[in-house]
């Protein structure tokens, strides 16, 4: 996790960053135990996503969210319908997420993300067979966008981030389960907030 003056140059090399990286696609490439790390991996990829959050781009955000390959291989098998249930539902709520955080984020003053918030002591590796999936992965709940908008501090959650090949994703950026169909924005909170609870697949 970054101090807010060190996350500077995270936020530059996620702006510097192309949308998609030569090379084959990470989701089709086989699944590592590799733990992700907290520090600029982490950083750079929220920070990709405040940036889809503030533009509302969907073509952005996409860039970190779980890959469709890696999803499939997850859960061929153990769920009836893996490439509607990643379309319909994941990248539904997903996009649906993605324009209520826009409009939260931009009412009002222009706003600056300070830093990411994670309790690394939360994230869990999930073995094969448990959550419907077929292959294991690294979670971690409760990821926190901090950010200033005018003098006050706010912050909000992203719901759920799961691992690929040693790299965090995005698999929900509102909660899960939710109340109602539709773009729901997780936990905002006056004030920078507390990663977590653990828990969770």
């Amino acid at each position: 996790m970054l101090a807010p003056a060190a996350l500077a140059p995270a936020l530059a090399l996620a702006l510097c960053a192309p949308a998609s990286a030569t090379g084959p696609s990470p989701g089709s490439l086989p699944q590592t135990s590799t733990e992700p790390g907290f520090t600029a991996g982490l950083d750079a990829q929220m920070a990709i996503l405040w940036r889809a959050i503030r533009s509302d781009s969907m073509s952005l955000g996409q860039t970190v969210f779980f890959p469709r390959g890696a999803y499939l291989q997850m859960k061929t098998g153990a769920i009836p319908d893996p490439k509607s249930d990643y379309a319909d539902r994941l990248i539904g709520f997903f996009d649906l997420d993605l324009a209520a955080y826009h409009r939260l984020i931009i009412a009002g003053n222009p706003s600056t993300l300070l830093r990411v918030g994670v309790n690394p002591a939360d994230a869990k590796w999930i073995p094969a067979g448990v959550c419907e999936n077929k292959i294991g992965y690294w979670h971690v709940p409760g990821v926190r966008l901090v950010f200033r908008r005018g003098t006050a501090v706010e912050s909000v959650e992203v719901a759920s981030l799961m691992s690929w090949r040693g790299v965090w994703y995005v698999v929900h950026l509102g909660p899960n389960p939710r109340p109602a169909n539709a773009g729901t924005v997780d936990d905002f909170l006056n004030g920078p907030g507390v990663p977590g609870p653990a828990g969770g697949c």
